[in-house]
């Protein structure tokens, strides 16, 4: 898919043969610093989560020209150095990485509670913010961030009601899970 500047997008993509990307927890602070790095300079980061075997960004391109040079650069650098430390060979993630453009408001609001709900809808934490890797702890906090927290709390409403929508859409969720609906 083709990116286009000014645009919204959620950005992800998984291991090779749905294998593991992160190893140890290392790992998961070298790819943000990574992409912090080579990527986050051409784009605007309004979520993310790095789950074991995949990761979610929602992302607004800034530069497509300078945005695609950089993660080509991301993907290449991370990789290397996987493939290094660990003695393996051949592709880390499963091709290029997939984009799905953000067409609507409620797809905003979705996609960033989506991205957030994935650690607690594999069963890795019963709570979102007891995710160290997803970018919903760092809402929570006021330590420096890649994130634009202040349009994403705008957006929610403030805080509380950031906070709000995600225990109620979580809630929903879970029982539609138990219930097998």
């Amino acid at each position: 898919m083709k990116i286009y500047t000014d645009t919204y997008y959620h950005l992800y993509n998984r291991g090779n043969n749905k294998d593991l990307i992160f190893f140890e927890e290392d790992n998961y602070t070298f790819f943000l610093n990574q992409f912090k790095k080579y990527v986050a300079p051409f784009c605007e980061v309004y979520s993310y989560c790095l789950m074991p075997n995949h990761f979610h960004f929602f992302i607004r391109i800034n530069d497509e020209v300078l945005f695609e040079k950089g993660i080509k650069n991301f993907f290449i650098s991370y990789s290397k150095a996987i493939n290094k430390k660990y003695d393996r060979v051949g592709s880390l993630f499963q091709g290029r990485y997939k984009v799905s453009e953000i067409t609507s408001d409620s797809y905003y609001t979705s996609i960033i509670m989506y991205i957030h709900q994935n650690p607690v809808l594999a069963g890795i934490v019963k709570n979102m913010e007891d995710y160290k890797y997803s970018s919903y702890a760092a809402y929570l906090s006021k330590k420096e961030t890649i994130l634009n927290r202040k349009e994403v709390l705008d957006w929610f409403g403030g805080l509380e009601s950031f906070i709000d929508h995600h225990k109620t859409m979580m809630d929903e969720l879970l029982v539609r899970k138990h219930l097998k609906i």
